[in-house]
């Protein structure tokens, strides 16, 4: 059975079922008789977003768009088997990541240089591509209306460059994507949210994500939505602790400038420490181990971002160098 959250002013998240539960939202809008969908997971998540339509008696043909805050599989791989269902949607996405929805080969060789090409096959299958002419790209202040529901994008680089964030301006709620990083709900404690960044492969920007909080802060939201997992509110502290862990990564990676060897293993017990601090500090009542299981996948990937982070930074310095000789 699809697994659905039921928010205010008509917003809802479906269990996308990659992974494990509660791993990965897909948010969906309903406008009175019309709806958009956020993100979309997974290939094998369309039936479920199938099924939540059927159970707010919204058709397929009523679905006007399908909104994509970024193209990173998770949130991007089902589209276009999902567009192939609903027939009068069109699909919204940053300009940068519009011509890999229309021809994901790359998107799929990126996501099979992180994954192996045996979990990729098995995760995600063959990505659908989506016609050009049913695409949307949403530039920064780009706006669309869902049955008069007044949507605007924003520019949110940090996760990655091809990342936009969404206001709705009816409910004041922001869609966020990565950008405002992770919050699995199993670890709220007596209605505590916490956040903690995600910087997996292969953008990932300190600087542009501290604009980018700060930018998602100034629109002054009672809550957001972030795709691990569903709503959060308490905005100002969240993006304080934000601000704050995205140093803490940058500093961790800072002391592993060089690639030597065990470096990906000293960042990976970097994110831990960071991780059970962030533990202690809210105290959450489960076991260290039981923490580290619910952030699996992600100590792996931010690891890998910081390595690839560290790449760029460093590509940057020989580049400029050569220029001054």
């Amino acid at each position: 059975m699809t697994h659905i959250v039921e928010y205010e002013y008509g917003i809802s998240a479906v269990d996308s079922g990659y992974q494990r539960p509660q791993l990965d939202a897909i948010h969906m809008i309903v406008e009175g008789d019309r709806a958009a969908i956020v993100d979309t997971g997974v290939n094998s998540s369309v039936p479920r977003v199938l099924d939540a339509l059927q159970a707010k008696a919204i058709a397929p043909a009523q679905v006007e768009y399908v909104i994509l805050t970024h193209i990173h599989l998770d949130h991007a791989g089902g589209a276009g088997l999902l567009m192939q269902q609903l027939p009068n949607a069109m699909l919204t996405v940053h300009p940068r990541g519009a011509v890999h929805m229309i021809d994901p080969g790359k998107l799929e060789a990126s996501t099979v240089a992180v994954y192996g090409a045996e979990a990729m096959a098995r995760t995600h299958g063959r990505i659908v591509p989506v016609p050009r002419d049913r695409i949307i790209e949403t530039p920064h202040e780009y706006q669309i209306k869902l049955n008069g529901r007044e949507l605007v994008f924003f520019d949110t680089p940090g996760h990655a460059r091809h990342h936009v964030s969404m206001l709705d301006t009816l409910s004041g709620h922001v869609f966020a994507g990565d950008t405002f990083g992770l919050s699995y709900r199993e670890l709220d404690h007596h209605g505590r949210q916490f956040i903690f960044p995600t910087s997996s492969p292969t953008q990932f920007d300190p600087a542009a994500e501290h604009r980018s909080l700060d930018l998602i802060e100034s629109l002054n939201p009672q809550a957001v939505y972030v795709t691990h997992y569903g709503q959060v509110r308490d905005i100002p502290r969240l993006a304080a602790d934000m601000h704050r862990l995205v140093d803490a990564h940058a500093e961790l990676a800072s002391r592993e400038q060089r690639p030597t060897a065990g470096r990906h293993e000293r960042l990976k017990a970097g994110i831990v420490s960071m991780i059970l601090d962030e533990a202690r500090r809210y105290d959450w009542r489960f076991t260290d181990d039981d923490v580290l299981r619910v952030f699996d996948g992600d100590i792996e990937l931010n690891a890998q971002g910081l390595a690839d982070w560290l790449h760029t930074v460093e590509r940057k310095r020989s580049a400029g160098n050569a220029d001054a000789r």
